[in-house]
């Protein structure tokens, strides 16, 4: 049981039952650092540690990305170059990754083993405040971008991993399209750069500013410490303050995510994506409305705004997407709702679309919500999208991710705009109540008016097919290199060729064993030799038998019905899995297949 009075190093902030995630949580912060500490403590033996930070970009050179990659690249205490990857080799973790955000950088671990899951938190702390990125510049150089020359004689070139990472993203129209949605919408805040880097703009970083970025805001005081799971978290908490914070002094960090002030009216643009020698350039347009509708803060508005998505655009009969459809506004119509940063946007996104018809594609948009909005939303739709999504946020299946790493990502669309609201999104039950309340009382319709219909901060985006973008692209790439290498001297160029070999020279050459044998990893000592106990209770029911399982769901119910085939003759078996099929999408004499 945690017992924040036993720890001097930290202030408590905040307790507070979070039954919805079966969990306590607990808000602290470091004194001397300015560290804030988050933890849910429950009985998952599946433990996540993510420390993230607040990274909000003034450009696009994509330092934020880069840093992401460098920091994992050796450290004062694990100096191997590639210290993940030798961790990997003795480690039984669930979950060993890092992210960048428009916003922020994760580096979030979890593992079921407490052994492990110590040894992957000291590496990902060590790697985030004593990076070997300031005594070796390679690191920046192969993760970020240099010049490649070979010889002399040979062509100059652009070289780097997240630089070719990025240059692939670009040439994607999906996310082409996305990125000039999030440029538009904000115009004058942190959105309106490209975190990841933008391949044009890349090589404008200098590795001083690259140093200089995480002198800024890789600090304990710039960050967020999350702790998830069945844990002795005052030891954890202990070594946290006696390893890492208590080596630092709070300061102030400049990175708070600043409002975009909404538009007078709605901004009406184009721009080009590239498209491949064999693809059509003819009806091949991306149309796209998009709206920004209030702040993640609000998380009714947010859950709301999720649940009219998918009733207006995704679930079978969606009457958006089925209107757009009718019309003839492009081969397929997508969708999204993002409350993953401070000003969350709504987007209707044509594929497949006629440049031509941008207006048309903005006047179906607007007198289908104007119908919907005067008819009122279907009830039962809305029943059914909050059904769904209240039975997705209990379940909390989310595949081979951990739930605690999912909770610890949601908990950034409050925590991150607001230090005292950390919890916020593990509320959604209370969320859904209310929303289901609101059900024929004009709630949903509202918002369609005011965030969808009378909202000026809104776009109509179109994105045109063009296929030699992708060869303008690389020559102005070619003549910038081309007019770079004007300015060198002979000297200069011996010197790239020479920072090119000692640079493939550090890539080939491996670490050394000393450095390898200071990653820690796990002993056979340090597995857990029990056997998972498991509940199963068989009792007579009626001529059948019911054979329950006691286990935690969250309030929902597993039911399974299984029925003997054995009379079935071997020459039909092949139809029971039609039958299967064919019984979960027709009507019964009780609903309708639509109802069901």
């Amino acid at each position: 049981m945690f017992d924040p009075e036993k720890l001097q190093s930290y202030e408590l902030i905040k307790k507070e039952e979070l039954p919805d995630v079966l969990s306590t949580g607990w808000l602290l912060r470091h004194k001397k650092s300015g560290a804030r500490i988050a933890l849910l403590e429950n009985k998952d033996e599946n433990k996540v540690f993510n420390i993230a930070f607040r990274t909000t970009p003034s450009n696009s050179t994509g330092v934020a990305h880069i840093m992401e990659h460098c920091v994992l690249c050796g450290s004062r205490k694990y100096p191997a170059k590639d210290p993940f990857i030798e961790l990997v080799k003795g480690s039984m973790n669930t979950f060993l990754n890092a992210m960048t955000y428009p916003d922020k950088t994760m580096y979030p671990v979890a593992s079921c083993n407490d052994r492990d899951f110590a040894n992957l938190m000291s590496v990902y702390m060590d790697a985030v405040f004593y990076p070997n990125i300031y005594t070796r510049q390679e690191i920046f150089r192969q993760e970020g971008w240099h010049y490649e020359l070979d010889d002399p004689e040979g062509e100059l070139a652009y070289n780097g991993v997240v630089f070719n990472e990025m240059k692939g993203a670009f040439s994607s129209a999906d996310e082409v399209v996305e990125r000039e949605i999030m440029q538009r919408l904000f115009p004058d805040t942190t959105y309106h750069h490209e975190s990841g880097g933008d391949p044009a703009c890349i090589p404008d970083l200098t590795y001083e500013e690259f140093l200089e970025f995480h002198r800024t805001y890789y600090h304990p005081s710039n960050s967020y410490i999350y702790l998830y799971g069945d844990m002795d978290f005052n030891e954890r908490l202990e070594w946290l303050d006696r390893e890492y914070l208590s080596g630092f002094d709070r300061i102030s960090v400049d990175s708070e995510v600043t409002i975009q002030e909404p538009f007078g009216k709605m901004q009406v643009c184009e721009t080009e994506y590239p498209v491949g020698d064999e693809d059509p350039v003819e009806k091949n347009a991306y149309l796209t409305w998009s709206a920004v509708v209030g702040t993640s803060l609000d998380t009714k508005l947010s859950n709301a705004f999720a649940i009219l998505e998918y009733v207006l655009l995704e679930m079978p009969g969606a009457p958006l997407k089925e209107a757009l459809l009718e019309e003839g506004l492009g081969s397929d119509i997508m969708s999204s709702y993002d409350s993953g940063t401070l000003q969350p946007g709504f987007s209707v996104i044509a594929k497949g679309a006629d440049e031509a018809d941008s207006a048309r594609f903005d006047d179906v948009i607007r007198k289908t919500l104007a119908k919907i909005a005067d008819e009122g939303v279907d009830q039962d739709a809305l029943k059914a999208a909050i059904n769904l999504m209240e039975f997705r946020f209990r379940e909390a299946d989310y595949g081979t991710f951990p739930k605690g790493l999912m909770y610890g990502v949601d908990i950034f669309d409050s925590w991150l705009y607001d230090d005292g609201k950390p919890f916020d999104y593990l509320w959604s039950l209370r969320d859904y109540d209310f929303l289901k309340s609101q059900i024929g009382t004009g709630y949903f319709e509202g918002l369609i008016r005011t965030w969808l219909l009378e909202n000026p901060h809104c776009l109509l985006l179109t994105a045109i097919p063009v296929r030699s973008l992708t060869e303008k692209m690389q020559e102005r790439e070619a003549a910038r290199l081309a007019a770079y290498r004007e300015t060198l001297g002979e000297q200069q160029i011996r010197a790239l060729v020479s920072e090119t070999k000692a640079l493939h020279e550090y890539q080939e050459t491996p670490s050394s064993k000393e450095d390898l044998e200071k990653i820690p990893m796990l002993e056979i000592s340090d597995l857990n030799r029990e056997i998972r106990k498991f509940s199963n209770e068989i009792h007579p029911w009626e001529s059948a038998l019911m054979v329950r399982h006691d286990f935690e769901t969250n309030g929902i119910a597993y039911i399974d019905l299984l029925f003997d085939a054995a009379a079935v003759p071997q020459e039909d078996l092949v139809w029971l899995g039609l039958l299967r099929t064919m019984l979960g999408s027709v009507d019964t004499a009780s609903y309708s297949y639509s109802q069901l």
